[in-house]
């Protein structure tokens, strides 16, 4: 299929470190700065897949479940869950490591919608990314759950 890519051509793994202008005054990362490299690392997977610029359309809730201190290394972990016709579903994981501690968390999880456009910034068809293993086949069905909540909330909200 020369219009789809597995899932796992569509991976980066992007790390950060935490220094004090990204910190508030309990010297914990600012929860912007965290989204901002979230919506970066998402927008690689979805433009590593389809070979197009990928503008942002939505995030989902983003959960804040550890805080992120000072010093701390957070990687970032995004996939392509499942394209649907010009957008794609993009879900990133976060973990915080403190390699002073010797401690890893899992931080937050965070879904994003992309669409895909071309040169003049109109939507394109994005190319399929194929699910192999069970962990993406999941995300792949769920992503499909997550689009009809968005589209059920977005008629509610019009």
């Amino acid at each position: 299929l020369m219009n789809a890519r597995k899932v796992s051509e569509s991976q980066i793994t992007m790390t950060e470190l935490v220094l004090p202008n990204n910190t508030n005054q309990l010297g914990t990362l600012f929860g912007g700065q965290l989204m901002y490299w979230i919506d970066i690392c998402a927008s690689l997977s979805a433009e590593k897949l389809t070979g197009r610029v990928c503008v942002t359309a939505s995030v989902d809730k983003i959960n804040f479940h550890h805080p992120v201190k000072l010093g701390d290394a957070v990687t970032l972990i995004s996939s392509v869950n499942r394209v649907f016709n010009t957008s794609l579903e993009v879900g990133v994981k976060v973990f915080a490591q403190s390699f002073k501690e010797g401690t890893e968390k899992h931080t937050n999880s965070a879904y994003l919608t992309f669409v895909c456009v071309d040169s003049q910034g109109k939507p394109v068809k994005a190319i399929e990314a194929v699910p192999e293993t069970n962990e993406q086949k999941r995300r792949f069905n769920e992503a499909l759950i997550r689009r009809e909540n968005r589209l059920k909330n977005r008629s509610i909200e019009k």
